[in-house]
């Protein structure tokens, strides 16, 4: 059995020879690994037993430009500065009080990605890993660096119809984009892997009601989007959600990434207890607790407790409880993490 065949048989809630592994990492913990083990990026992905690859467009704005001091800008004209992505320099529409001014706004063209080698690189896996595509999408984070996260609530309470205005010409653009590349991909694609963190270490970042109002309904699009061209479709979430997982599943979600049993409410026997049957379940070995402060040992033994809640009946993949493996994770506990998954069988 193969990683795709591995994974969608994850999907389907059966389990496999052995249970699916997911390796996101940071470029510095990447780096490490490749020093570590004298080879490259593919070659500590499969070292891992990593059984996704990702495939993904290339952002060719034209004149793009970031102004002096700054580090990043998105698509939709935030520029940020900082550490990585930093925080955003200002909010450009922020005051913004009716639905013309944000359709007034100077969107994003989604030709600007190119996807032109997209289906080239899917195919070059030959069809061995679960390969993940579409646009990330991260319609939330852009709605706060566009109005204010404190403007953005306020505006759900004051003027609801600017905040769904708001939403729907964000993702209008991440919709075309991903329709573009799932289009040129063909059947390349397995899973459309989008992300939105809607949590925060104590609880969701918002309620039940507001999330079913305003976050949903796009949520929805992208997801009905993934399944009309035959995907699985995974949301990347980082932090406390579990009263928002039964609205993500009425709507269609396949997958739920990165889960985080340090989290208010996240305990993963109850997750695997409440949700196990109804979406797949990513993630849940601790990064912070476990694989950056314990030793192999610990992690193997910590790991081998998460798999034995996690894996019976299928419908998870194991891997870390954050999707960036920050660089000052020690090389050796993550090896002990994947080398526990690998050779870990249910029952056993």
């Amino acid at each position: 059995m193969n990683s795709r065949e591995r994974v969608l048989r994850a999907f389907a809630f059966e389990e496999s020879d052995k249970v699916p592994a997911w390796c996101g990492a940071s470029p510095e913990f990447m780096m490490k690994s490749m020093e570590a083990l004298n080879t490259d990026e593919e070659g500590v992905r499969k070292r891992f037993g990593d059984d996704f690859r990702r495939v993904s467009g290339v952002y060719n704005e034209p004149g793009y430009k970031i102004s002096e001091g700054n580090t990043w800008k998105s698509p939709f004209g935030v520029e940020r500065t900082g550490i990585g992505y930093g925080q955003p320099v200002s909010h450009p529409l922020k005051g913004a009080a009716t639905v013309m001014e944000i359709f007034d706004y100077p969107w994003p063209d989604p030709s600007w990605i190119d996807v032109s080698n997209i289906k080239k690189d899917a195919d070059k896996y030959n069809r061995e890993f679960a390969i993940l595509g579409g646009d990330w999408s991260p319609y939330w984070h852009d709605a706060i660096d566009l109005l204010g996260m404190e403007e953005l609530y306020i505006k759900m309470y004051e003027y609801p119809e600017v905040v769904h205005a708001l939403m729907d010409e964000i993702v209008n653009y991440y919709y075309k984009v991903s329709e573009n590349i799932f289009e040129a991909a063909g059947d390349s694609i397995d899973i459309f892997f989008i992300g939105n963190d809607f949590g925060s270490q104590a609880g969701p970042l918002m309620g039940v009601d507001l999330f079913d109002e305003f976050l949903m309904p796009p949520l929805k699009r992208l997801i009905d989007l993934g399944h009309r061209f035959g995907h699985k479709t995974m949301l990347h979430c980082c932090g406390s959600v579990n009263i928002l997982l039964p609205s993500m599943i009425k709507a269609g979600l396949d997958g739920i990434h990165a889960l985080q049993p340090d989290c208010y409410g996240m305990s993963l026997y109850e997750l695997k207890k409440n949700f196990g049957t109804k979406i797949l379940l990513n993630g849940g070995i601790d990064s912070r607790n476990v694989l950056i402060n314990g030793d192999p040992d610990y992690v193997r033994a910590e790991t081998r407790k998460v798999l034995d809640i996690m894996a019976p009946g299928g419908g998870y993949v194991a891997g870390a409880s954050h999707d960036y493996i920050l660089g000052e994770t020690p090389f050796e506990n993550i090896l002990a993490m994947f080398d526990t998954i690998t050779e870990y069988r249910t029952g056993n």
